[in-house]
């Protein structure tokens, strides 16, 4: 269930940047200063090794700057950035890009379900809502909706957009987060939380489809961005299922290895040899071999998945006391 924020909230926006200072003053600009049910509004940018002067025009709209002394990724500027606003004593934290992308008055819409206690992490969805669709190229529609279908699925949930970067967490949400990919977050998170048991939601903004200066550092180049973004969901997929990931490994291997040997037996049955085709055998059976090991290894996987979770709650445990303790 989520947690209902309390009446005196401290509402923390972060953006993540990386030479935006042609567009960044504009979106510090334009964020609000004041939201019904939050007390405190406070600005985090995150400068991800800038050459510009992306940090200091920042620093000249009151944001406090954290500086990468060179650029760590999305992700790790997003890490980065979590742990100054669990510093500063968050309650809600709101992050979107400094592109210009977002319009900063969707924010109370975003924070408004958390504040009504009806979930923990919102999201701003790009496709829940087909009158709000972007302008944006086939191949990046496309591959959005493969990455949402890939997600939906791992996590038994329905979402229209996991890659939208315009979010908001409650404390519950955010430190509960245990991240560790540098290139990207946003798959990272929604598996993150949706295997924790957190409550989402999905709520339909307008967005501009495409930058107006530069270009993504993310999914500039879409091969690049499609290949990482499935390393990180496979990868935190096999951390929080590893039973599931080996066995599908493991039945391949004996899928494969069966038809080698089949293969084999029936050139047997026909001729009562195995020449010349012996090396066809020995071929199936290390898959055979191999796939029983891989099985096995996840099943040594699966009993640290235990721990794991212990660990985490004694984790976020520890944060929320640390963070109450702080707010006094």
């Amino acid at each position: 269930m989520a947690e209902k924020v309390k009446l005196m909230s401290r509402l923390i926006i972060q953006l993540p940047a990386l030479n935006e200072a042609v567009s960044i003053g504009g979106v510090l600009k334009a964020l609000p200063t004041s939201l019904p049910g939050i007390d405190e509004i406070r600005v985090v940018v995150v400068d991800d090794g800038s050459t510009d002067d992306t940090g200091r025009i920042a620093s000249e709209h009151g944001a406090t700057v954290i500086r990468h002394a060179r650029p760590m990724g999305v992700g790790a500027a997003f890490r980065s950035g979590l742990q100054c606003v669990t510093e500063l004593g968050a309650d809600i934290v709101v992050t979107l890009d400094a592109d210009g992308q977002f319009d900063p008055a969707d924010i109370g819409a975003l924070v408004a379900p958390i504040l009504a206690g009806e979930a923990d992490f919102v999201t701003a969805s790009r496709f829940k809502d087909p009158a709000l669709e972007p302008d944006m190229p086939p191949a990046k529609r496309w591959g959005n909706a493969v990455i949402a279908r890939w997600i939906s699925r791992m996590t038994g949930q329905s979402f229209a957009d996991v890659s939208c970067g315009f979010r908001a967490y409650s404390r519950n949400a955010f430190l509960r987060l245990n991240l560790t990919g540098d290139f990207t977050y946003t798959h990272e998170v929604f598996l993150n939380l949706a295997f924790a048991g957190v409550r989402i939601r999905e709520v339909p903004v307008r967005v501009r489809g495409q930058r107006q200066h530069g270009t993504s550092r993310v999914a500039g180049n879409l091969f690049r961005y499609a290949w990482r973004a499935a390393g990180i969901i496979l990868g935190t997929y096999r951390d929080y299922y590893p039973l599931r990931f080996f066995s599908a490994l493991a039945l391949a291997c004996f899928g494969v290895g069966a038809v080698a040997l089949g293969c084999l037996g029936i050139h047997w049955l026909r001729t009562g040899a195995f020449s010349p085709y012996k090396a066809v055998g020995f071929f199936g059976g290390s898959l055979w071999g191999a796939g029983l090991l891989v099985y096995l290894i996840g099943l040594v996987a699966q009993m640290q998945v235990r721990i794991r979770n212990g660990m985490e709650d004694v984790l976020y445990r520890v944060r929320r006391m640390d963070l109450e303790q702080r707010n006094g």
